[in-house]
């Protein structure tokens, strides 16, 4: 079998330092704000070129206490892409923002800036765009578009730490940028956990405080806050792991290089990296007929393909009083029928990836 990710072989290559870090954490009992989370966090922050990072409980709270750091609320719009994970879209609704949507460019899968520049409404205080898969949006793009105006920019960047647009690393163009830290990211703790990244020193305090019960200081609520903090044991965790993250995304880029190789001829369309990007590869992400009967057919051979994500969010019925409809956008909603997402990590061997694609290509084979 090959699975679609394998948490356990990272972990044995690793292990003396990440059950030493550990039990630095337990035997310390500092377990909530302690030494090793300041030092993730200057640490990471220096990693994805910020002036700032706070460590915070998901990446899915990291979107939320940025928008809150940014005041957004009702009487105000966020734009989004629909064919992001719910988490985008969710924490616009919880901060009473109106949600917006536009397209996708096909040829990358990111935010189509066009359609962004002309979905703008006066209302429009944020846009989010999502790194999806790994490959960058266009950030330079989207900045033009957005900085005359006045419009912040919020970067998911939960599945692409290090991508880079024309050498620039994702997460230094907008005013925040969050990050997912779940297990199966590109860099993954052993539960929950995020972080917000800025180098604005103001909206970085104001994340700081929102996470931690709108604190400045002990007892002293400049906010009405949450509790989300990222846990000193995930941080040791993750901190053991980050002088890897480098080695591990030039992994990630030779895989998908060797997937290229050995997918080539068949009819299958292959990701491809626009010349203005480098992509990180969270996910390989591939586009074929029947998908679903493909899928299926994988699993069968033991290959533990998966789809993100099966659904655009405008067509969820969480959404439906938005007034979207089939049609709408029409790039991702062609893309979500035929996208499939093989396995995709460092630990991937040579011959796991041709059980891959001698399955993928048997499929194919069968007309």
């Amino acid at each position: 079998m090959v699975p679609f990710v394998d948490l356990k072989a990272q972990y044995h290559s690793l292990k003396a330092e990440i059950d030493r870090a550990m039990t630095e954490v337990i035997e310390s009992s500092s377990f909530i704000r302690g030494p090793a989370l300041a030092a993730f966090e200057r640490e990471f922050a220096a990693a994805v070129g910020a002036r700032h990072a706070i460590g915070v409980a998901s990446g899915t709270d990291a979107l939320n206490l940025a928008l809150r750091a940014l005041d957004l609320g009702p009487g105000d719009e966020a734009i989004t892409v629909p064919n992001t994970w719910i988490s985008t879209a969710f924490a616009v609704s919880h901060a009473g923002a109106r949600l917006a949507f536009v397209d996708i460019d096909p040829a990358t899968g990111q935010m189509d800036a066009d359609d962004l520049g002309r979905a703008l409404t006066p209302r429009t205080k944020a846009v989010l765009p999502v790194h999806m898969f790994g490959h960058p949006a266009p950030m330079d793009r989207i900045m033009a578009i957005c900085r005359p105006r006045g419009i912040r920019v919020v970067e998911d960047i939960a599945q692409a730490p290090l991508a880079e647009v024309h050498g620039k690393k994702v997460g230094s163009f907008g005013d925040l940028a969050c990050y997912s830290f779940y297990p199966s990211k590109n860099l993954g703790c052993y539960g929950d956990g995020g972080a917000v990244t800025s180098d604005d020193d103001v909206l970085a305090e104001r994340v700081w405080c929102l996470a931690d019960y709108g604190q400045k200081e002990r007892f002293r609520h400049a906010m009405a806050g949450w509790n989300s903090r990222l846990d000193t044991l995930q941080a040791a965790i993750l901190r053991a792991k980050l002088p890897h993250l480098v080695r591990w995304t030039e992994t990630r880029r030779a895989r998908a290089k060797r997937y290229g190789e050995l997918l080539a001829g068949l009819p299958v369309r292959l990701p491809r990296e626009a010349p203005w990007a480098k992509a990180v590869y969270h996910l390989y992400v591939v586009e074929v007929d029947r998908r679903d009967e493909c899928l299926a057919f994988l699993r069968a051979q033991g290959v533990m393909a998966q789809v993100h994500y099966p659904a655009c969010v405008h067509l969820q019925p969480c959404y439906a009083e938005l007034g979207y409809r089939p049609g709408d956008f029409p790039a991702a909603e062609a893309a979500k029928d035929r996208i499939l997402s093989l396995p995709m990590y460092p630990e991937l061997t040579e011959a796991q990836m041709r059980t891959v694609a001698d399955a993928l290509a048997a499929f194919l084979r069968r007309g």
